[in-house]
């Protein structure tokens, strides 16, 4: 069963992760290989899991220098986004290199974070944006990074589990409608984060 949360006990030690960084970071990496999914032109979603969050915390502890002092608030931050054992989380980002262009793709891609969906077995399921703050201007300029979640009923994930099902990930935005189907290794890989 996949852990639900991070507790400070979870924490390596500064100098003990120091110590085994390249290994942790190359096995989170090979993890999270199975759980990006590129939706059109610009937008990248990668699905959180318990691991990839003890990882961002590791990280952000080792590079900030902030020892356990650091942790609680490191903790707070992340663990929004370890799934619940009834959910999928995703961070997504839209991703573009030149930054007139991202400039103005993105202020016209406000509330995009409302419109993502997953599609299992033809039954739609709606993100559920991030509550911690609004990442979309007052002017409607989206942020480049967002937090969704993917809430499912017990007959969704039941249904996500099934080998070979077919699931959708998209969004109904009128500046950006884009969909993608996922590949079979991230729906199966995904699956391992219900209970």
């Amino acid at each position: 069963m996949a852990k639900h949360e991070l507790v400070a006990a979870d924490i390596l030690p500064a100098a003990e992760y120091a110590r085994h960084r390249a290994e942790h970071r190359r096995r989170v990496g090979e993890q999270k290989r199975n759980r990006r999914v590129e939706v059109g032109p610009y937008v990248t979603f990668y699905f959180e899991s318990y691991d990839t969050m003890w990882l961002q915390v590791q990280e952000m502890v080792h590079i900030e220098k902030g020892g356990t002092e650091q942790v609680p608030d490191e903790l707070a931050a992340y663990n929004p986004l370890v799934p619940k054992g009834d959910e999928l989380v995703a961070t997504f980002m839209i991703e573009i290199d030149d930054p007139a262009r991202r400039q103005r793709i993105l202020a016209g891609l406000g509330g995009i974070e409302e419109t993502a969906f997953l599609r299992v077995a033809g039954e739609a399921i709606t993100a559920a944006p991030e509550a911690d703050q609004d990442r979309t201007t007052a002017e409607g300029k989206a942020s480049s990074v967002q937090f969704v979640h993917f809430r499912f009923t017990p007959a969704q994930i039941a249904a996500f589990r099934k080998p070979g099902t077919e699931v959708v990930i998209g969004f109904a935005h009128e500046q950006y409608r884009h969909m993608a189907v996922m590949a079979e290794a991230a729906r199966a890989a995904l699956a391992a984060d219900f209970d």
